[in-house]
Protein backbone atom coordinates (compact mmCIF):
# COMPACT_ATOMS: atom_id res chain seq x y z
CA UNK A 1 0.00 0.00 0.00
CA UNK A 2 1.71 3.73 -0.78
CA UNK A 3 2.41 5.31 1.77
CA UNK A 4 -0.08 8.30 1.01
CA UNK A 5 -2.98 5.96 1.10
CA UNK A 6 -1.85 4.59 4.38
CA UNK A 7 -1.08 7.84 5.55
CA UNK A 8 -4.79 8.69 4.93
CA UNK A 9 -5.98 5.17 6.61
CA UNK A 10 -4.46 6.15 9.94
CA UNK A 11 -5.97 9.49 9.83
CA UNK A 12 -9.37 8.23 9.13
CA UNK A 13 -9.12 5.76 11.78
CA UNK A 14 -8.01 8.39 14.33
CA UNK A 15 -10.79 10.97 13.11
CA UNK A 16 -13.30 8.03 14.00
CA UNK A 17 -11.53 6.98 17.04
CA UNK A 18 -12.23 10.83 18.32
CA UNK A 19 -15.44 10.58 16.82
CA UNK A 20 -16.24 7.92 18.61
CA UNK A 21 -14.81 8.75 22.17
CA UNK A 22 -16.44 12.34 22.05
CA UNK A 23 -19.81 10.60 21.29
CA UNK A 24 -19.61 8.85 24.37
CA UNK A 25 -19.59 5.37 23.21
CA UNK A 26 -16.81 4.30 25.46
CA UNK A 27 -19.95 3.70 28.24
CA UNK A 28 -19.80 4.25 31.34
CA UNK A 29 -17.10 1.28 31.67
CA UNK A 30 -14.24 3.72 31.24
CA UNK A 31 -12.66 4.35 35.50
CA UNK A 32 -14.31 1.57 36.67
CA UNK A 33 -12.86 -1.37 38.39
CA UNK A 34 -14.18 -4.65 38.55
CA UNK A 35 -14.73 -5.67 42.77
CA UNK A 36 -15.64 -9.34 41.63
CA UNK A 37 -13.40 -11.54 39.84
CA UNK A 38 -16.23 -14.07 39.45
CA UNK A 39 -13.64 -16.85 40.69
CA UNK A 40 -13.11 -15.72 44.17
CA UNK A 41 -13.62 -13.57 46.84
CA UNK A 42 -10.32 -11.71 46.80
CA UNK A 43 -10.61 -7.86 47.77
CA UNK A 44 -13.54 -9.34 50.40
CA UNK A 45 -13.05 -9.67 53.83
CA UNK A 46 -16.19 -12.00 55.56
CA UNK A 47 -16.56 -10.08 59.08
CA UNK A 48 -18.62 -11.99 60.90
CA UNK A 49 -20.44 -15.32 59.13
CA UNK A 50 -19.74 -18.57 58.70
CA UNK A 51 -17.45 -19.33 55.81
CA UNK A 52 -19.94 -21.06 53.53
CA UNK A 53 -22.78 -17.77 54.28
CA UNK A 54 -20.48 -15.98 51.25
CA UNK A 55 -19.09 -18.14 48.16
CA UNK A 56 -18.57 -18.06 44.76
CA UNK A 57 -21.39 -19.80 42.38
CA UNK A 58 -21.40 -20.00 38.61
CA UNK A 59 -19.44 -17.09 38.46
CA UNK A 60 -21.60 -15.49 41.25
CA UNK A 61 -21.38 -14.20 44.28
CA UNK A 62 -23.63 -16.43 46.34
CA UNK A 63 -25.34 -15.57 49.69
CA UNK A 64 -26.96 -18.19 51.88
CA UNK A 65 -28.20 -15.10 54.01
CA UNK A 66 -27.36 -17.65 57.23
CA UNK A 67 -26.14 -16.25 59.91
CA UNK A 68 -26.95 -12.35 59.65
CA UNK A 69 -23.85 -10.55 59.26
CA UNK A 70 -21.76 -8.92 56.23
CA UNK A 71 -18.85 -9.31 54.30
CA UNK A 72 -16.51 -6.17 53.09
CA UNK A 73 -14.28 -4.67 50.83
CA UNK A 74 -10.71 -4.72 52.22
CA UNK A 75 -10.26 -0.62 51.52
CA UNK A 76 -12.50 2.14 52.27
CA UNK A 77 -13.86 4.05 49.66
CA UNK A 78 -14.80 8.26 49.59
CA UNK A 79 -16.32 9.44 46.34
CA UNK A 80 -17.26 6.73 43.76
CA UNK A 81 -19.94 5.12 41.52
CA UNK A 82 -20.83 1.66 42.42
CA UNK A 83 -22.98 -0.90 40.42
CA UNK A 84 -24.24 -4.15 40.54
CA UNK A 85 -27.12 -6.31 40.10
CA UNK A 86 -28.69 -8.94 42.72
CA UNK A 87 -31.34 -11.25 42.45
CA UNK A 88 -33.59 -12.83 45.20
CA UNK A 89 -34.19 -16.92 44.86
CA UNK A 90 -37.29 -16.79 46.73
CA UNK A 91 -40.09 -14.62 47.36
CA UNK A 92 -40.02 -11.95 50.29
CA UNK A 93 -36.13 -12.05 51.09
CA UNK A 94 -33.86 -9.38 52.42
CA UNK A 95 -30.55 -8.27 52.22
CA UNK A 96 -28.42 -4.94 51.66
CA UNK A 97 -26.05 -2.89 50.42
CA UNK A 98 -24.00 -1.06 53.29
CA UNK A 99 -22.13 2.14 52.12
CA UNK A 100 -19.11 4.00 54.33
CA UNK A 101 -19.83 1.44 56.65
CA UNK A 102 -17.31 0.75 59.87
CA UNK A 103 -15.40 -2.79 60.32
CA UNK A 104 -16.79 -3.89 63.01
CA UNK A 105 -20.60 -4.46 64.34
CA UNK A 106 -21.74 -2.41 66.59
CA UNK A 107 -22.45 -3.94 70.45
CA UNK A 108 -24.95 -6.99 70.44
CA UNK A 109 -25.71 -6.36 66.73
CA UNK A 110 -24.22 -8.48 63.60
CA UNK A 111 -24.28 -5.36 61.88
CA UNK A 112 -22.01 -2.13 61.58
CA UNK A 113 -22.68 1.77 61.67
CA UNK A 114 -23.26 2.44 57.85
CA UNK A 115 -25.88 3.88 54.88
CA UNK A 116 -27.99 0.77 54.02
CA UNK A 117 -29.45 0.39 50.59
CA UNK A 118 -32.41 -2.08 50.34
CA UNK A 119 -32.20 -5.47 49.14
CA UNK A 120 -35.37 -6.56 49.70
CA UNK A 121 -37.94 -8.50 48.03
CA UNK A 122 -42.42 -8.02 48.43
CA UNK A 123 -41.83 -6.54 51.80
CA UNK A 124 -43.53 -2.69 52.96
CA UNK A 125 -45.25 -1.44 55.41
CA UNK A 126 -47.19 2.11 53.88
CA UNK A 127 -45.23 4.75 54.96
CA UNK A 128 -42.60 3.01 56.77
CA UNK A 129 -40.37 1.15 53.98
CA UNK A 130 -41.00 -0.36 50.62
CA UNK A 131 -39.10 -3.40 48.53
CA UNK A 132 -38.02 -1.02 45.87
CA UNK A 133 -35.02 1.07 46.81
CA UNK A 134 -34.92 2.72 50.13
CA UNK A 135 -31.82 4.23 51.41
CA UNK A 136 -31.36 5.04 55.55
CA UNK A 137 -29.13 5.42 57.87
CA UNK A 138 -28.05 2.51 60.65
CA UNK A 139 -26.62 2.08 63.83
CA UNK A 140 -25.45 5.57 64.97
CA UNK A 141 -24.97 6.71 61.17
CA UNK A 142 -26.69 10.25 60.35
CA UNK A 143 -28.73 10.79 56.84
CA UNK A 144 -31.02 13.66 55.65
CA UNK A 145 -33.13 12.07 53.16
CA UNK A 146 -34.00 13.97 49.76
CA UNK A 147 -37.86 13.90 51.01
CA UNK A 148 -39.20 13.74 54.42
CA UNK A 149 -39.60 10.29 55.51
CA UNK A 150 -43.76 10.15 56.64
CA UNK A 151 -42.93 8.68 59.79
CA UNK A 152 -39.50 11.46 60.11
CA UNK A 153 -37.38 8.41 59.88
CA UNK A 154 -33.72 9.12 58.77
CA UNK A 155 -35.17 7.01 55.83
CA UNK A 156 -35.44 8.18 51.84
CA UNK A 157 -38.15 6.45 50.21
CA UNK A 158 -38.62 6.13 46.60
CA UNK A 159 -40.28 8.02 44.36
CA UNK A 160 -40.63 5.30 42.03
CA UNK A 161 -41.48 1.82 42.38
CA UNK A 162 -39.39 0.31 39.85
CA UNK A 163 -37.45 -3.16 41.76
CA UNK A 164 -38.30 -6.81 40.04
CA UNK A 165 -39.55 -9.39 41.67
CA UNK A 166 -37.85 -12.75 43.34
CA UNK A 167 -35.97 -14.85 40.13
CA UNK A 168 -35.41 -11.75 37.75
CA UNK A 169 -32.05 -9.60 38.27
CA UNK A 170 -32.07 -5.87 39.46
CA UNK A 171 -29.64 -3.51 39.03
CA UNK A 172 -27.93 -0.81 41.44
CA UNK A 173 -25.94 2.40 40.51
CA UNK A 174 -25.01 4.15 43.73
CA UNK A 175 -22.78 7.80 43.44
CA UNK A 176 -21.63 9.08 46.48
CA UNK A 177 -19.82 12.19 46.29
CA UNK A 178 -18.98 14.30 49.28
CA UNK A 179 -21.57 12.43 51.28
CA UNK A 180 -24.21 13.04 49.04
CA UNK A 181 -25.81 9.66 48.20
CA UNK A 182 -27.99 8.93 44.92
CA UNK A 183 -29.49 5.92 44.07
CA UNK A 184 -30.41 4.21 40.75
CA UNK A 185 -33.19 1.64 40.36
CA UNK A 186 -33.02 -0.75 37.49
CA UNK A 187 -32.14 2.95 35.21
CA UNK A 188 -33.75 5.91 37.11
CA UNK A 189 -32.33 7.51 40.39
CA UNK A 190 -35.37 6.89 43.06
CA UNK A 191 -33.80 7.60 46.42
CA UNK A 192 -30.65 8.97 48.45
CA UNK A 193 -29.74 11.48 50.76
CA UNK A 194 -27.01 13.62 52.36
CA UNK A 195 -25.15 11.37 54.74
CA UNK A 196 -22.28 11.01 57.77
CA UNK A 197 -20.13 9.23 57.66
CA UNK A 198 -19.01 9.67 53.93
CA UNK A 199 -15.73 7.46 53.66
CA UNK A 200 -15.82 3.49 54.68
CA UNK A 201 -16.02 0.72 53.37
CA UNK A 202 -18.99 -1.23 50.63
CA UNK A 203 -20.93 -4.29 52.27
CA UNK A 204 -23.03 -7.05 51.49
CA UNK A 205 -25.56 -7.86 53.45
CA UNK A 206 -26.95 -11.71 54.87
CA UNK A 207 -30.13 -11.37 56.39
CA UNK A 208 -31.97 -14.26 56.32
CA UNK A 209 -32.72 -15.42 52.65
CA UNK A 210 -30.43 -16.09 49.66
CA UNK A 211 -28.93 -13.93 47.09
CA UNK A 212 -26.97 -14.14 44.52
CA UNK A 213 -24.75 -10.65 43.09
CA UNK A 214 -22.94 -10.21 39.91
CA UNK A 215 -21.36 -7.47 37.71
CA UNK A 216 -20.06 -4.91 40.58
CA UNK A 217 -17.39 -2.54 39.50
CA UNK A 218 -16.62 0.53 40.78
CA UNK A 219 -15.11 4.06 39.96
CA UNK A 220 -13.20 6.23 42.39
CA UNK A 221 -13.56 9.83 41.94
CA UNK A 222 -11.80 12.55 43.29
CA UNK A 223 -11.10 12.82 47.36
CA UNK A 224 -13.20 15.98 49.03
CA UNK A 225 -10.98 15.51 52.08
CA UNK A 226 -13.57 14.51 54.60
CA UNK A 227 -12.76 15.52 58.82
CA UNK A 228 -11.86 12.72 60.94
CA UNK A 229 -15.52 12.58 62.15
CA UNK A 230 -16.58 11.82 58.75
CA UNK A 231 -14.75 8.64 58.21
CA UNK A 232 -15.78 5.11 58.91
CA UNK A 233 -13.76 3.23 61.18
CA UNK A 234 -10.46 0.93 59.60
CA UNK A 235 -9.60 -2.34 60.14
CA UNK A 236 -7.25 -3.90 62.44
CA UNK A 237 -6.71 -7.32 62.04
CA UNK A 238 -9.52 -8.53 63.99
CA UNK A 239 -10.88 -12.32 63.26
CA UNK A 240 -14.20 -13.48 64.25
CA UNK A 241 -14.31 -16.58 66.88
CA UNK A 242 -17.97 -17.11 66.49
CA UNK A 243 -19.98 -17.90 63.48
CA UNK A 244 -23.24 -17.02 64.30
CA UNK A 245 -24.32 -20.82 63.42
CA UNK A 246 -22.31 -22.86 65.65
CA UNK A 247 -19.48 -23.59 67.97
CA UNK A 248 -17.16 -23.99 65.51
CA UNK A 249 -13.49 -22.20 66.69
CA UNK A 250 -14.30 -23.21 70.26
CA UNK A 251 -14.36 -26.99 72.36
CA UNK A 252 -17.54 -28.47 71.52
CA UNK A 253 -18.03 -30.30 74.53
CA UNK A 254 -21.27 -32.85 74.24
CA UNK A 255 -22.42 -31.90 77.55
CA UNK A 256 -22.71 -28.29 76.05
CA UNK A 257 -25.36 -29.20 73.91
CA UNK A 258 -28.46 -27.44 74.60
CA UNK A 259 -26.82 -25.03 77.00
CA UNK A 260 -24.24 -22.88 74.90
CA UNK A 261 -26.78 -22.04 72.10
CA UNK A 262 -25.82 -20.07 69.05
CA UNK A 263 -28.99 -18.11 68.23
CA UNK A 264 -27.18 -15.82 65.56
CA UNK A 265 -25.86 -12.88 66.83
CA UNK A 266 -25.53 -14.16 70.56
CA UNK A 267 -24.02 -17.30 71.38
CA UNK A 268 -26.71 -17.55 74.72
CA UNK A 269 -25.98 -19.80 77.76
CA UNK A 270 -28.35 -20.77 80.42
CA UNK A 271 -25.78 -21.45 83.00
CA UNK A 272 -26.21 -25.26 83.17
CA UNK A 273 -23.59 -26.97 81.48
CA UNK A 274 -22.03 -29.68 83.32
CA UNK A 275 -18.79 -29.30 81.00
CA UNK A 276 -18.92 -26.00 82.53
CA UNK A 277 -16.90 -23.41 80.95
CA UNK A 278 -16.46 -22.99 76.74
CA UNK A 279 -12.81 -22.75 75.89
CA UNK A 280 -11.08 -21.49 72.55
CA UNK A 281 -9.64 -24.46 70.63
CA UNK A 282 -6.91 -23.27 70.08
CA UNK A 283 -3.85 -21.25 72.59
CA UNK A 284 -3.48 -17.38 72.07
CA UNK A 285 -0.25 -15.62 73.60
CA UNK A 286 -0.66 -11.30 73.30
CA UNK A 287 -3.52 -10.53 71.63
CA UNK A 288 -6.32 -7.59 71.47
CA UNK A 289 -9.46 -9.06 72.09
CA UNK A 290 -12.74 -7.65 71.63
CA UNK A 291 -16.15 -9.30 73.36
CA UNK A 292 -19.79 -7.98 73.57
CA UNK A 293 -21.91 -9.63 76.55
CA UNK A 294 -25.01 -8.57 78.46
CA UNK A 295 -27.22 -10.57 81.67
CA UNK A 296 -30.52 -11.86 80.66
CA UNK A 297 -32.06 -12.88 83.60
CA UNK A 298 -34.58 -10.83 85.67
CA UNK A 299 -32.59 -8.70 88.64
CA UNK A 300 -32.86 -9.53 92.31
CA UNK A 301 -31.99 -7.17 94.94
CA UNK A 302 -28.82 -8.95 96.88
CA UNK A 303 -26.18 -7.31 99.17
CA UNK A 304 -22.76 -7.23 97.36
CA UNK A 305 -19.66 -6.19 99.36
CA UNK A 306 -17.74 -2.64 98.40
CA UNK A 307 -14.54 -2.47 96.85
CA UNK A 308 -11.88 0.20 97.75
CA UNK A 309 -9.58 1.54 94.69
CA UNK A 310 -6.92 -0.23 96.10
CA UNK A 311 -9.00 -3.71 96.00
CA UNK A 312 -9.22 -4.40 99.58
CA UNK A 313 -12.50 -4.32 100.49
CA UNK A 314 -14.28 -1.61 102.81
CA UNK A 315 -14.66 -2.61 106.18
CA UNK A 316 -17.14 -1.14 109.16
CA UNK A 317 -17.28 -3.23 112.38
CA UNK A 318 -14.53 -5.47 111.66
CA UNK A 319 -16.93 -7.04 108.75
CA UNK A 320 -17.21 -6.11 104.58
CA UNK A 321 -19.68 -3.43 104.52
CA UNK A 322 -22.68 -4.17 102.23
CA UNK A 323 -24.60 -2.52 99.59
CA UNK A 324 -27.67 -3.70 98.04
CA UNK A 325 -27.64 -3.97 94.10
CA UNK A 326 -29.39 -5.35 91.32
CA UNK A 327 -27.74 -8.53 90.65
CA UNK A 328 -28.23 -10.48 87.24
CA UNK A 329 -25.14 -12.58 87.68
CA UNK A 330 -21.69 -13.27 87.44
CA UNK A 331 -19.46 -14.58 84.37
CA UNK A 332 -15.79 -14.13 82.39
CA UNK A 333 -13.50 -13.99 80.30
CA UNK A 334 -10.87 -16.39 81.22
CA UNK A 335 -6.95 -15.26 79.49
CA UNK A 336 -3.93 -17.54 78.83
CA UNK A 337 -5.79 -20.84 79.90
CA UNK A 338 -6.93 -19.83 83.54
CA UNK A 339 -9.20 -18.82 85.80
CA UNK A 340 -6.88 -17.02 87.90
CA UNK A 341 -6.68 -14.36 85.20
CA UNK A 342 -10.74 -13.93 84.62
CA UNK A 343 -11.73 -10.81 83.20
CA UNK A 344 -14.61 -10.39 85.84
CA UNK A 345 -18.71 -9.68 84.60
CA UNK A 346 -20.64 -8.98 87.15
CA UNK A 347 -23.43 -6.97 88.90
CA UNK A 348 -20.99 -5.69 92.00
CA UNK A 349 -20.40 -1.77 92.78
CA UNK A 350 -16.97 -1.79 91.88
CA UNK A 351 -18.04 -2.67 88.32
CA UNK A 352 -16.88 -5.01 85.67
CA UNK A 353 -13.11 -5.76 84.55
CA UNK A 354 -11.41 -6.68 87.14
CA UNK A 355 -9.11 -9.63 88.03
CA UNK A 356 -10.95 -11.65 90.76
CA UNK A 357 -7.69 -14.09 91.14
CA UNK A 358 -4.96 -11.75 91.48
CA UNK A 359 -7.16 -8.84 93.26
CA UNK A 360 -7.75 -11.74 96.48
CA UNK A 361 -4.10 -13.41 96.45
CA UNK A 362 -2.62 -11.42 99.38
CA UNK A 363 0.42 -12.49 98.72
CA UNK A 364 0.78 -9.88 96.01
CA UNK A 365 1.59 -6.63 96.21
CA UNK A 366 -0.60 -3.75 96.92
CA UNK A 367 0.35 -2.31 93.53
CA UNK A 368 -0.41 -5.69 91.50
CA UNK A 369 -3.82 -5.56 93.72
CA UNK A 370 -4.45 -1.99 92.99
CA UNK A 371 -3.90 -2.19 89.32
CA UNK A 372 -6.19 -4.72 88.95
CA UNK A 373 -9.20 -2.84 90.59
CA UNK A 374 -10.97 -1.15 87.92
CA UNK A 375 -10.82 2.63 88.54
CA UNK A 376 -14.80 3.61 87.43
CA UNK A 377 -17.86 1.45 87.09
CA UNK A 378 -18.40 1.25 83.29
CA UNK A 379 -21.32 -1.34 83.32
CA UNK A 380 -24.60 -0.66 80.87
CA UNK A 381 -27.98 -0.91 82.59
CA UNK A 382 -28.54 -5.06 83.29
CA UNK A 383 -29.85 -6.38 79.87
CA UNK A 384 -28.38 -4.16 77.58
CA UNK A 385 -24.90 -5.05 75.70
CA UNK A 386 -21.53 -4.27 76.79
CA UNK A 387 -18.40 -4.59 74.67
CA UNK A 388 -14.95 -5.49 76.09
CA UNK A 389 -11.75 -4.25 74.37
CA UNK A 390 -9.04 -6.72 76.06
CA UNK A 391 -5.27 -6.34 75.51
CA UNK A 392 -3.04 -9.11 77.05
CA UNK A 393 0.39 -8.41 76.28
CA UNK A 394 3.18 -10.14 77.93
CA UNK A 395 2.26 -10.01 81.73
CA UNK A 396 0.48 -6.95 81.37
CA UNK A 397 -3.58 -6.29 81.06
CA UNK A 398 -5.60 -3.16 79.95
CA UNK A 399 -9.41 -3.34 79.69
CA UNK A 400 -11.54 -0.51 78.17
CA UNK A 401 -15.20 -1.32 79.19
CA UNK A 402 -17.61 0.21 77.01
CA UNK A 403 -15.38 2.62 75.80
CA UNK A 404 -13.45 3.80 78.62
CA UNK A 405 -10.73 2.35 80.67
CA UNK A 406 -11.17 0.56 83.54
CA UNK A 407 -7.89 -1.54 83.98
CA UNK A 408 -4.48 -0.02 82.68
CA UNK A 409 -1.46 -1.96 82.18
CA UNK A 410 -1.98 -3.98 85.22
CA UNK A 411 0.58 -6.52 85.84
CA UNK A 412 -0.26 -10.41 86.37
CA UNK A 413 2.65 -11.79 87.68
CA UNK A 414 3.05 -15.42 86.86
CA UNK A 415 0.80 -15.68 83.85
CA UNK A 416 1.64 -18.52 81.05
CA UNK A 417 2.96 -16.96 78.04
CA UNK A 418 0.16 -18.58 76.42
CA UNK A 419 -3.24 -20.35 76.68
CA UNK A 420 -6.65 -20.83 75.69
CA UNK A 421 -9.61 -18.03 76.33
CA UNK A 422 -12.65 -19.65 77.76
CA UNK A 423 -15.79 -17.97 78.41
CA UNK A 424 -16.88 -18.69 81.41
CA UNK A 425 -19.45 -21.01 83.43
CA UNK A 426 -20.64 -19.13 87.02
CA UNK A 427 -24.40 -21.07 86.83
CA UNK A 428 -25.96 -17.95 85.60
CA UNK A 429 -27.33 -17.17 81.66
CA UNK A 430 -25.61 -15.01 79.89
CA UNK A 431 -25.32 -13.92 76.12
CA UNK A 432 -21.98 -13.00 73.72
CA UNK A 433 -21.74 -11.49 70.83
CA UNK A 434 -18.59 -10.25 68.53
CA UNK A 435 -16.40 -11.95 69.76
CA UNK A 436 -12.53 -11.13 67.74
CA UNK A 437 -9.21 -11.63 68.23
CA UNK A 438 -6.82 -9.99 66.61
CA UNK A 439 -2.51 -12.24 68.00
CA UNK A 440 -0.10 -9.50 68.52
CA UNK A 441 3.79 -9.86 68.15
CA UNK A 442 4.89 -11.87 71.26
CA UNK A 443 6.13 -8.83 73.86
CA UNK A 444 9.58 -9.58 75.45
CA UNK A 445 9.41 -10.89 79.74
Amino acid sequence: MPSVIRTGVVMCLAALLAVALSSGLRGDDDGFVSLFNGKDLKGWVNVNCAPETFTVKDGMIYCTGQPSGFMRTDKHYENFILELEWMHLKAKGNSGLFIWSDALPVPGNCYPRSIEVQVMDGIEVKDRYTSHGDVFSIHGARMKPDRPHPADWERCLPSERRSKPAGEWNHYRVECKDGVLKLAVNGKVVSGGVCNPRKGYICLEAEGAPILFKNLKVKELPSSKPGPKEIATVEEGYRSLYTGLDLRNWKDDPAHKGHWVPIGTALSYDGKSKAGDLWSDKEYGDIELICDWRFTAKPKKTLRPIILPSGDYEMENGKQKMIEVDDAGDSGIYLRGSSKSQVNMWCWPIGSGEVYGYRTDPKLSAEVRKGVTPTMRADKPLGQWNRFHIIMKGDRLTVDLNGKHVIDNAQLPGIARTGRIALQHHGDPVQFANIYVKELGQAER
